[in-house]
């Protein structure tokens, strides 16, 4: 098992519209990216832990997001539940020089092992 931490490159910042999320699949998980009307970049578990709602497609406002299903709230800053019992997953992310969105998949021995294949 290694302990590597990978960054991967998802695409252009500009994909996204501000105030908007959408859905990337890494290595067989699926994470949710918003950038916020501020240009800031979140990233977190693509399902909601409640019904297993598509996050990307929720409403944000600031660093809220709302679930499209059942209106459950969420800090995308921490993953923390501001309505509903269950917090979200939470990945690091920031925009590289080039205009990227650059995601931290933390280190794990699946991971790492399709990563060297």
């Amino acid at each position: 098992m290694t302990d590597i931490a990978a960054e991967i490159v998802l695409g252009l910042v500009a994909a996204i519209p501000l105030g908007e999320g959408r859905t990337y699949s890494v290595s067989g998980e699926r994470i949710a990216v918003f950038r916020a009307r501020s240009g800031e970049l979140y990233a977190v578990q693509a399902e909601c832990p409640h019904k297993g709602g598509p996050l990307a497609d929720g409403l944000l406002g600031g660093t809220t997001l709302i679930c499209p299903l059942h209106a459950w709230k969420f800090a995308l800053r921490s993953g923390e539940a501001l309505m509903g019992s269950c917090g979200l997953r939470i990945f690091a992310v920031r925009r590289d020089e080039d205009g990227r969105i650059v995601v931290t998949m933390p280190a794990c021995e699946h991971y790492a092992e399709s990563r060297i294949r």
